[in-house]
């Protein structure tokens, strides 16, 4: 174990991307062996990988990127870290998906390993977010939150009714303006439902965004969700080292309960909060999200490849 964060204490960043999942909502683009998260579907010449890594390049005290992924998926992602000049990370492989709560596990075990001072930054692979300077401000906040035993997760100000995100409403403001507590998270709404969010001002979409220190995080999932972290922990302690990749026991593996990360902890825990940033966001997560991300012609049309 090492200890890279600087003489004033101040923790090292260590980004986290989960880079799993198939798109397959995007399909036939996105596929299988080769999906969204991977290929340039904006024609701004990187993936939306890359473009998550280079989110987070010039942030102070950034450490070693820990990316989560597919076995199958390995070598796009080694090759696109090494297009996109990061020459060291470490690449956890899962054999097999088991939503987000396992893959911050996995991630939060490896970490502690290299790092005896650290906050996770964790990210989705296929995000879309332009504001890079709003979005490095809410950073800042959640990571002074994050080192008084928060689990932060990042809220987007809507700026219209979506039904197709889930929704965070803020609670009682925390002491040093820095967020707020959740009050509760709401599931994808209808329309009227949507409306009523917004209007109010007191709700803001779910990003998938979270900051947390890796300790608390297990602290937590240990709590809420005991099996996930008693396999997790297993799997980790048994990982194989394969050049520059890191292997999950496909054995261990298989045993562990597939859980999203706000199921598992975010809801159930007394130690939540959001920041809210005003960034544009996007999830990519359906065609017409897509369309949205992209540059459009005079007609309304865009085109890929």
């Amino acid at each position: 174990m090492t200890r890279s964060s600087t003489e004033n204490n101040t923790p090292t960043l260590i980004p986290v991307i989960l880079a799993g999942g198939i798109g397959s909502r995007l399909w036939p683009v996105s596929r299988k062996l080769y999906p969204k998260q991977f290929q340039d579907l904006l024609n701004d010449g990187s993936s939306f990988f890359q473009a998550t890594l280079e989110r987070v390049r010039n942030i102070a005290n950034c450490g070693t990127p820990i990316v989560v992924c597919n076995e199958e998926h390995r070598f796009l992602v080694a090759e696109q870290l090494r297009q996109s000049g990061w020459d060291k990370a470490h690449i956890i492989l899962e054999p097999e998906g088991k939503n987000t709560a396992p893959a911050v596990a996995l991630a939060a075990h490896q970490a502690l390993a290299h790092e005896n001072n650290s906050v996770l930054l964790v990210m989705p692979a296929d995000h879309v977010i332009e504001g890079i300077d709003a979005f490095h401000r809410s950073i800042e906040k959640a990571q002074a939150l994050a080192v008084q035993d928060y689990l932060v997760t990042f809220g987007v100000t809507p700026d219209s009714p979506e039904t197709g995100y889930g929704y965070i409403k803020a609670g009682k403001e925390i002491s040093d303006k820095t967020g707020f507590l959740i009050e509760s998270f709401k599931e994808k709404p209808d329309a009227d439902t949507a409306s009523r969010y917004v209007e109010s001002g007191d709700y803001l979409w779910n990003s998938g965004l979270f900051m947390f220190e890796p300790t608390f995080f297990l602290k937590q999932l240990e709590l809420h969700a005991s099996d996930i972290y008693q396999t997790t922990k297993l799997a980790s302690a048994a990982i194989e080292e394969d050049l520059d990749f890191l292997r999950i026991p496909k054995q261990i593996f298989a045993q562990c309960r597939a859980e999203s990360i706000d199921y598992a902890v975010m809801e159930p825990t007394q130690s939540s909060a959001v920041v809210p940033f005003s960034a544009q966001w996007n999830d990519v997560g359906a065609w017409s999200s897509l369309w949205e991300a992209s540059e459009q012609d005079n007609n309304g049309n865009s085109t890929y490849g």
